[in-house]
This record gives C-alpha cells, sequence and structure tokens, in this order.
C-alpha cells in the first residue's frame, strides 16, 4: 500500500512540544488573571445548528463559515464566542445571575484565505459581562483593568490600551450633519495610520463619500486631539453642548479615565485615543484597542467595547454588554515571530528522570509513585539503551534531574540524584561551596531524603513568565533597552 504524505492544512496551526507547553501556560495564565476578577469558565459546542449560528451573520462572516450536512441536519462551526454566548445566555436566562461575567477559551473557524499570522483555526480568549435591563459604567473602566493584568502576568510591558467611546464620534457627526454617512467616515478614518491624513480627506470628499472639505478638515481637526489624557478631555470639553449624544459619550469617557488608575492600570499604559471605532454596528459604547508600542504595524492584540444587546436575535429581553477578545493563536504567532517567547521557560515533560540499572523495576516503579504523591513530575525511562543515551534523553527533553537506581542504592535502600543542568567543568573547590549550600552536583541519600531533596530543588526553580518583553531581553543580554521612565 502506498504511504500517504503526511501534511497538515494550510491555516492550521500545530507546534512542537516547547511551544505546546509555552502556548498552554499562555491559557493557563489567561484563566488565572480572568478568575481573579470573578469570571466563570464557560464551554459551548464548536458545532451549533447553522439557523442558529447564522441569525445575525451576513456578508463576508458568512462567506467563511464551514458549513456542511449532516444527514439531513444543516450545521456550522463557530466562527467566533459570542454569538455562542448570545446563545447562550438566551437559553439559559432563568438559571443565570446577572451581571454574568464568562470567560471562554476555545477554537473557532473562519474559511478565509490562509496567510502568514492569519488562521482558519485559532484559538481565541473573550471575557463578557452582561446586564439584565442595564450595566453599569463602571464595568467599562473595569476591561481595562482585566486587559492590563492579563498581558503583565504573561510577561508583556510595552502595550498600550487605547479607548474611546462610540457615542462621541456619532455625536460629533451628528453635529455636522453627517449622521447616514457616519459608518463610510468611521471606516475611512480607521485606516488613518496606513494612508495618513491626505488620502484619507481625499478619501472623504471623493464620489463614494462626498463630504465638503470643509466637513473633512473639521474631521481630522477632531481626530488629531492629542496630549495625555487630561489633555485630550479639557479639549473634548470644548465641543459639549453642541449635541446630546456627544455629551453623554464624554460623561462615559470622563468616568471610565477616572476609574482607571483606581483600577491600578498606570498612566503609561493606556490612552484616549479618538480614532478608535471598532465594529461599526455592533459596538455603541467604550470601546478598546490594544497594541504593542514596539510593533503597531501588529494591529491590535485585544479588542472589544461596550453593545447595547447581546442576544437580540434570541431574545426579546434586552442584555447589555461589555466585553474584550484575544486572538491567541495569532498573538502567539506574532511574539514567536519578533523574538518574544521566553526560551528559558520550564518546557520539560518531567522535572525527574529514573533510570533503574537492574531488572527489578519494582523500587524504581514505587519511587514514581512517591515522588509523584508529593506532587514532583516523575518518568520512569526503561528503554533499553546505553546509558549516555538515557542522559542525552533527558538532555533533550530538558529534565532537569536524574534519579539512579543500581544495585547498590536498592540494597542501601538510598537513591542517587543528578543535577542535570548543572555544567560538567566545575573546580572541586567550587562543587564543595555549592555542596555547603545546599546544590549537589550528584548526591546519594536515603529514599525519602531523596524525595524530600528533589521537593526542595523542584520547589526552587522559578516559574517563568511564557514571554520576555524586548526589555527584559535586552537587560538580561546587556543589551541597549529602554528606560522604565519611557515603559
Amino acid at each position: 500500500m502506498a504511504k500517504q504524505k503526511p501534511r497538515t492544512l494550510s491555516g492550521f496551526m500545530e507546534l512542537l512540544p516547547q511551544r505546546q507547553v509555552q502556548f498552554d501556560r499562555m491559557v493557563e495564565l489567561l484563566r488565572r488573571s480572568y478568575s481573579l476578577y470573578g469570571f466563570t469558565p464557560l464551554d459551548t459546542p464548536v458545532i451549533e445548528a447553522s439557523e442558529v449560528l447564522l441569525a445575525k451573520a451576513g456578508g463576508e462572516t458568512e462567506k467563511q463559515i464551514y458549513r456542511f450536512l449532516k444527514g439531513d441536519t444543516d450545521l456550522s462551526l463557530r466562527f467566533d464566542l459570542t454569538v455562542p454566548l448570545a446563545k447562550y445566555v438566551a437559553l439559559h436566562y432563568g438559571d443565570l445571575s446577572f451581571p454574568f461575567r464568562r470567560f471562554q477559551i476555545g477554537k473557532v473557524y473562519r474559511g478565509e484565505r490562509a496567510q502568514r499570522g492569519r488562521f482558519r483555526e485559532f484559538y481565541q480568549a473573550d471575557i463578557d459581562i452582561i446586564g439584565d435591563g442595564k450595566l453599569d459604567i463602571v464595568n467599562e473602566a473595569e476591561i481595562p483593568s482585566i486587559i492590563y493584568q492579563t498581558f503583565t502576568s504573561l510577561g508583556l510591558k510595552r502595550f498600550q490600551i487605547r479607548v474611546n467611546n462610540r457615542k462621541i464620534l456619532n455625536g460629533f457627526y451628528a453635529m455636522l450633519g453627517l449622521t447616514e454617512k457616519s459608518g463610510d467616515i468611521m471606516r475611512t478614518v480607521d485606516k488613518l495610520e496606513k494612508i495618513g491624513p491626505e488620502k484619507v480627506a481625499a478619501l472623504l470628499t471623493g464620489e463614494d463619500i462626498g463630504i465638503t472639505g470643509e466637513q473633512a478638515q473639521e474631521i481630522l481637526k477632531f481626530i488629531a486631539i492629542q496630549g495625555d489624557n487630561d489633555q485630550v478631555l479639557t479639549a473634548l470639553e470644548g465641543y459639549r453642548g453642541r449635541h446630546e449624544l456627544f455629551d453623554q459619550g464624554l460623561d462615559e469617557l470622563t468616568c471610565v479615565v477616572k476609574y482607571l488608575s483606581a483600577f491600578g492600570v498606570p498612566q503609561t499604559h493606556f490612552a484616549v485615543d479618538l480614532t478608535i471605532a471598532r465594529g461599526l454596528d455592533y459596538y455603541t459604547g467604550t470601546v478598546y484597542e490594544t497594541t504593542m508600542l514596539d510593533h503597531p504595524e501588529i494591529g491590535s492584540i485585544c479588542s472589544g467595547g461596550r453593545y447595547d444587546n447581546l442576544a437580540e436575535y434570541y431574545t426579546d429581553k434586552q442584555l447589555p454588554g461589555v466585553g474584550i477578545s484575544i486572538g491567541l493563536t495569532r498573538l502567539f504567532f506574532v511574539l514567536e515571530d519578533q523574538g518574544y517567547l521566553n526560551e528559558e521557560m520550564v518546557t520539560a515533560p518531567a522535572d525527574v528522570l529514573i533510570l533503574p540499572m537492574t531488572e527489578d523495576l519494582a523500587p524504581a516503579i514505587s519511587l514514581a509513585s512517591q515522588l509523584r504523591q508529593c506532587g514532583v513530575r516523575a518518568q520512569l525511562y526503561t528503554e533499553q539503551k546505553k546509558f549516555k543515551a538515557k542522559l542525552s534523553y533527558a538532555d533533550k527533553l530538558n529534565i532537569p534531574f536524574a534519579v539512579f537506581l543500581g544495585e547498590d542504592e536498592i540494597q542501601a535502600g538510598t537513591a542517587t540524584v543528578k543535577n542535570l543542568t548543572m555544567a560538567n567543568d566545575f573546580s572541586q573547590e567550587e562543587l564543595e561551596r555549592m555542596a555547603q549550600e545546599g546544590i549537589h552536583k550528584q548526591i546519594t541519600l536515603p529514599t525519602q531524603e531523596a524525595v524530600a531533596y528533589l521537593q526542595q530543588q523542584i520547589a526552587q526553580r522559578v516559574e517563568d513568565t511564557p514571554i520576555w518583553d524586548k526589555v527584559d531581553i535586552a537587560l538580561r543580554y546587556d543589551l541597549e533597552a529602554p528606560k522604565k521612565n519611557e515603559l
């Protein structure tokens, strides 16, 4: 029979073991960060009935959906985590407590053209706070603090959360009599960083949008308001009193900025940015985008905002909410591509490799069980290979310790522990000094003491973050790094 050449579909990510450990560590830290804020975990089916999943879909979104028939049933793979959340809340409304705070980390599927950094199967990490009829503005201020906590826990330092309010934008365009064209205008203004103000002005005054040159200049002047957060808010006060929706949005934005500091977000890590608009129809209040300061070309690594009615396609109940989403697979790819992944993070599948040196494996099996009961990850290696090959196996997997059990150890009730992370070129004097500090290249101890020794040694290993920020990399390797007051 002819062999089938193994391959992975384009747009689907498979990781080697070390990278998978780093990715899983990121997921673990996200779960931990979200849980600190009282969010409950949620999982929803990857496959839904197409009529349910596509209730609000259309246009490009519907074209990208993986849809298929199983018998007579029309099914689709979920394309995000928000629509399944809307269905879930509508379906279980009577069983939930509001505000309902959930996080979900799971795979979604989009049949778009695969390209570098863009995937057809990818993980999203979402959090949402859903209210019953109403949702207090303080929730919109808490979201950036969660973003800050999350990325800091991952190891990133140089990032910025950009905040705006859609009511300010809609109110401003209403002042200019451009409400009907506001969607087209915001889509065009969103291109400002890529094409510059002159080309944006040309598009705004062109045939497709057709506003006047004076209106275009007024728009560019407005979105160019810059400075620290207080300066931007002061400048926006100059527009107060000209439109009710604008004033409401300014009040909300001022409240969010006020509480951000109380939530522990440093001024260096958030900024009011009037160019942020997000989804033109979906978001109705505060909106967020998070960017890496050293790589603005990457775009947003976390985005979201406030919306008025999550489940309008499934229920008549008013369910406002606020949430964010991290495209985790793409973020991981970008971090790897830019050299942000921590290559010194512990990724070994075991803490100890047990090497039995006798035909009777019972003592080694017993020791492995004792270590596992004490929380030490132990792997039993029983392959009939040369001693050097066994150590080479441990070295390739970065397992820090090996335990030898030979005839002498078994008869004496001892175990020999070898530290595989220590270099072989230490002098005898250096080894003696380290031994006084409790650090041994190799030591033979009674079995119970060997277990306690390994527990202690493993506990001292630092649990690194999966990401090294460029600042950390530069400091560690004595390269030129941004100063702390520049972060």
